[in-house]
């Protein structure tokens, strides 16, 4: 019997040859003219090739002032980094796979001088409690966000979204997790505001309103847009992000009134339960959206990967598919596969090519 994992899946108006996909991993290996090293604009081809239906970029940071947080990240915003990005979409595209382009601002996941501007901003002035594991120092205390700032991260959302159509994208994914600055506006953790972008979930999720409201018009119809939630940041791992389930499925039915075409749910495993209710994170947000759901969090075989399915549309694969270039033949063969660990990964931030 054939796999739902190799069946035809769509999305609105886009048709996947399967459902599975290349998870969106962060690389930090463009200089300094934002534009990723070839060996890792391969890696993406390549996947592709190899029989991913669906084909992330890592998250491409959203305007020249405050929006980076690491060294080497990327941008699409002016026409070489267009071009570069155009010879990876149509890349995969001939290899009859889709492209997703994740865009994210860091927010307070930044340190001085990372960014042109040399400011962190974020919501409410609530560093993250841990030092930062690349400088080995805390992290600096963020500047709240005002009104201008708001508008000014607003338009770098929009002129991203204007690069990443340009450039020949399926599809565009707002980075709503792990802690970068659309996460830090969701969560209580670190909104602490008192004015309508604070207290309540409705407030909180406000400029993430606005950022939606505003990258839609600039975006065709024959381009999907995304959100990607998650309930941990990658800083402070162990903080619950949301209160509880109720909190969680609250922001899911926000996002589901949106003009959005799929929500991609990010977990540590995705078989785990969710805060306390014995069921897992893809099942808590079934239940109250209609909406397409992504997952990813150790799904690394062909068992995991079917298991994962039973409760969401489409499986992406982050350590399993950057190390293992045959991944997808292997679990359409149904072979033994291993379950990497995170520090067999650290090889993305190095200078070796990935095969």
């Amino acid at each position: 019997m054939t796999s739902q994992l190799f069946s035809p899946f769509t999305i609105k108006n886009k048709t996947f040859k399967n459902r599975i996909g290349v998870a969106p991993m962060t690389r930090m290996s463009a200089a300094g003219d934002s534009i990723p090293r070839e060996d890792v604009l391969t890696f993406l081809k390549t996947r592709a090739e190899n029989g991913a239906g669906m084909v992330y970029t890592e998250a491409i940071v959203t305007d020249y002032e405050s929006a980076q947080g690491y060294p080497g990240q990327a941008r699409i915003l002016n026409q070489v980094q267009v071009d570069a990005w155009k010879n990876v979409t149509d890349a995969i595209r001939s290899h009859g796979a889709m492209s997703i382009c994740q865009v994210f601002h860091c927010g307070r996941m930044a340190y001085e001088g990372i960014n042109p501007a040399n400011r962190v901003i974020a919501p409410s002035p609530v560093a993250p409690m841990q030092e930062n594991p690349m400088t080995g120092t805390a992290y600096p205390v963020p500047e709240p966000m005002s009104r201008f700032d708001m508008d000014h991260v607003l338009n770098g959302f929009v002129e991203t979204a204007k690069g990443v159509v340009a450039a020949g994208f399926d599809g565009l994914e707002l980075h709503c997790a792990h802690g970068y600055l659309l996460s830090q506006f969701l969560s209580s953790y670190s909104n602490r505001r008192t004015d309508t972008y604070g207290g309540s979930m409705e407030n909180r999720y406000r400029f993430i309103h606005e950022v939606i409201q505003a990258v839609k018009p600039v975006i065709p119809e024959d381009c999907l847009l995304l959100v990607r939630i998650s309930n941990w940041g990658i800083a402070d791992m162990d903080v619950s992000l949301f209160s509880d389930a109720s909190e969680w499925q609250t922001m899911v039915q926000l996002f589901s009134r949106e003009p959005i075409d799929a929500i991609s749910v990010s977990t540590y495993d995705f078989s785990a339960p969710a805060f306390d209710t014995g069921r897992n994170m893809a099942q808590i947000t079934r239940d109250v959206t209609d909406l397409p759901l992504l997952i990813c969090g150790k799904i690394h075989d062909r068992k995991t990967a079917e298991d994962a399915l039973k409760d969401a549309d489409f499986v992406l694969s982050g350590k399993s598919m950057l190390l293992n270039p045959d991944w997808v033949a292997d679990i359409e063969a149904d072979r033994e596969l291993p379950l990497y660990k995170s520090d067999e990964a650290g090889v993305a931030y190095t200078t070796t090519p990935l095969p």
